[in-house]
């Protein structure tokens, strides 16, 4: 049986051509803009309160426009983006060792495996630079060095010091800059706050997004909410497989909901495997908890020379010690990107030379960063990321080196988006991890909080308005789209409720995840995929026939929250293996066995796979849309961080 099938080309028709340099510049010129006046009769949804959704409600509602914003936890300051910790890049050059907003531009391409455009990229990297003023006249606490500098270290497929930071916290601390910013517009009345609602249904009138569907996460009440345009800024969809770094309440429904009334879904199947988690410990965990990257600065990473080793790490010398990552990539050492940190991880695990239970984990070592900077700047810079591993693990990182493992944290595919952040539904916008435009193949490690910063203040608030700008649009409110939308979610709630059957929605969850990592996870293969689709498939019929969800819709009912959650899960785990089986080559964060040099490392085609593969809806055989990548300015080439 054909598992897809092969639809027309797309093309991004926003993007400029002419000099990369200016291409920015020159749309933000050629956009047609609204008149304050007319802005305060123009109303936009905003569904998701991170980085990407609170910076852009903020700076909408500061531009003048009518602003929704929507989020499913208590509180905006509650979105995952807080979780962040490691830091944000910017080609600021402070440390005077090269950067620029060239060399970040290339080190994006060149780090997602040359599966990114190139436009997007550069406005990017040129974005970058305003982010960070942005952020310190907010009030944002970066560290600085003696001389008041703000300060900058290392992060993974780089070879310069650009990524600004706040300790371990940086995440949180960003985001406290952009939920002050959208209380202002709250308390201004420019934003309506809609916290404890999500979405499940986006409504489309005459091709064009003008609303959603949202349920009451607290009483259960089912509304409809429309606008002129809608901006997801929903996050990703790592929790697919169960076990992942994201909070438990992250999702895939509000983009899926979209991809289902029409939004291309690109690249599902890049998934990023953070090489510097906190390894499993039992079946009891529902999720991972992720050690910064930025402890690769300073810590070392090893694991014995001989397999089945099981001395303590501190009874094995130097010389039966293997600092792999040094010795395979002597040019960036620990600091090779996650990709290949993770798959050099994995590697050496499979050999038997894994520590810890099980085998699957690895050491990250800091007695040499003791030894020669001493306890306390260790501490100054790291400090609360060892008190987080020393409270999960019981073990003292300044004693015993940490164990780390790959795991699930990002995904680079989402919703296909053009030059201007439009989905492939008119008037629907996508930002942040929710779209797939910027990381190509794999993200470089603290370019996630630039893109949703850069997407929310400065790249939609002046994208939108070329399309507002075709206002004043239709009153729908008697539209029979809007019924069928609500009729649509009242229908799925009480599928879910009427099935009554014996298994709980995490053992359905769980098994998922299983399926998910062993066959689409840091390693694929034909096979594997073939087998996986087959095992969604049954696994998804067994969910409608057997799920159990208890309690009512007209109540808080956090199982029927999550049922929902994973029916989705189902079908876009699917997407992703098909679209890991249709491409049959390595590429960053998806690495086809079949497809390796002879030393191991991931072999691209891109004769054949140099496009941007973007999935349109149809069941169980969705159509593939092309999106052929030129590179003009930084032309693919073998990866090497040796």
């Amino acid at each position: 049986m054909d598992l897809w099938q092969t639809g027309d080309p797309i093309r991004d028709q926003a993007a400029p051509d002419g000099p990369i340099e200016t291409r920015w510049e020159r749309r933000r010129f050629s956009a047609k803009l609204v008149n304050p006046a007319n802005r305060r009769k123009l109303s936009v949804i905003v569904v998701g309160t991170g980085l990407a959704g609170g910076s852009a409600a903020a700076t909408l509602a500061e531009a003048g426009y009518r602003v929704r914003s929507y989020c499913y936890q208590d509180s905006p300051r509650r979105a995952h983006s807080i979780a962040a910790q490691g830091g944000i890049n910017a080609a600021k050059n402070y440390r005077n060792d090269g950067d620029s907003v060239y060399r970040l531009f290339y080190d994006t391409v060149k780090g997602g495996d040359f599966r990114a455009r190139e436009s997007n990229v550069y406005r990017l990297a040129e974005v970058s630079v305003n982010i960070i003023d942005q952020c310190v006249a907010q009030g944002v606490p970066f560290a600085r060095e003696y001389g008041g500098l703000l300060d900058n270290r290392s992060f993974g497929g780089t070879q310069v010091s650009r990524t600004f930071y706040a300790r371990g916290q940086t995440g949180q601390q960003l985001l406290l800059g952009a939920y002050q910013a959208m209380e202002r517009q709250i308390a201004a009345g420019n934003i309506e706050m809609h916290s404890r609602h999500e979405m499940l249904e986006l409504i489309v009138v005459d091709g064009r997004a003008r609303g959603i569907v949202v349920r009451d996460l607290v009483t259960g009440e089912i509304t409809t909410d429309l606008a002129d345009a809608v901006v997801l800024a929903s996050g990703g969809y790592g929790n697919v497989f169960f076990l992942s770094t994201n909070a438990k309440g992250c999702n895939v429904t509000a983009t899926w909901r979209a991809h289902r009334k029409g939004a291309l879904f690109a690249n599902p199947c890049y998934t990023q495997i953070h090489p510097t988690c906190i390894p499993e410990s039992g079946t009891h965990q529902s999720k991972l908890t992720l050690m910064s990257e930025s402890l690769r600065n300073d810590g070392r990473v090893w694991v014995p020379l001989a397999a089945a080793d099981k001395r303590a790490p501190g009874d094995i010398p130097e010389d039966e010690r293997d600092y792999y990552l040094e010795r395979i990539y002597p040019s960036f050492g620990n600091l090779v990107p996650r990709d290949i940190a993770s798959r050099a991880a994995k590697n050496v695990c499979d050999e038997g030379r894994g520590v810890g239970p099980g085998g699957l984990g690895v050491y990250l070592d800091f007695a040499d960063a003791i030894e020669r900077l001493g306890r306390d700047a260790v501490e100054a810079k790291y400090g609360n990321l060892f008190e987080m591993y020393q409270r999960i693990t019981g073990e003292d990182p300044y004693e015993v080196p940490m164990r780390i493992y790959p795991a699930v944290h990002y995904t680079m595919g989402g919703l296909w988006v053009d030059y201007d952040l439009q989905s492939t539904i008119p008037g629907l916008f996508v930002i942040g991890e929710a779209n797939f435009s910027d990381h190509g193949a794999n993200r470089l490690g603290a370019s996630a909080l630039m893109q949703g910063l850069a997407d929310g203040y400065f790249v939609l608030p002046n994208t939108i308005n070329n399309y507002l700008a075709g206002g004043p649009f239709p009153d729908i409110s008697d539209s029979p789209e809007v019924t069928a939308a609500t009729e649509a979610v009242q229908d799925r709630v009480a599928k879910l409720l009427k099935v009554d059957g014996d298994r709980t929605v995490d053992s359905f969850h769980r098994e998922l995840g299983h399926i998910m990592w062993e066959y689409c996870g840091m390693e694929r293969t034909e096979e594997g995929l073939t087998k996986a689709i087959g095992l969604i498939r049954g696994l998804r019929d067994e969910f409608w026939t057997r799920v159990k969800v208890p309690g009512t819709g007209e109540q808080l009912n956090q199982n029927l929250e999550k049922a929902g959650r994973v029916a989705d899960f189902f079908e876009l785990a699917e997407l992703m293996c098909i679209d890991a089986l249709h491409r049959n080559e390595s590429a960053g964060g998806h690495f086809r066995a079949e497809s390796q040099t002879s030393d191991g490392e991931a072999l691209r085609h891109d004769d054949e796979f140099s496009y941007v593969a973007a999935w349109e809806f149809g069941g169980d055989v969705p159509t593939l849309h092309k999106e052929d990548l030129n590179f003009e300015y930084v032309h693919p080439s073998t990866r090497s961080y040796k």
